[in-house]
């Protein structure tokens, strides 16, 4: 149910604010990876999460593109 509201609320952004969600959903995992290379990251399940939201993002995108 959570991922429902989440990608109902990416489908109503445009894709300007998508493509600004989706750098910064880099950057996170681009931080958390540092952080779990460093030995740092407490809640490792966290990545799978973001790189789950970049996909979800990404097929938001290419759907819109696509009409």
């Amino acid at each position: 149910m959570k991922i429902n509201k989440y990608v109902e609320e990416l489908r109503a952004k445009t894709s300007a604010e998508l493509n600004e969600e989706l750098v910064a959903a880099k950057k996170e995992l681009f931080n958390l990876r540092f952080q779990n290379a460093t030995n740092q990251l407490d809640n490792t399940s966290r990545i799978k999460e973001v790189r789950r939201n970049i996909a979800r993002i990404q097929t938001v995108m290419a759907s819109k593109a696509a009409e």
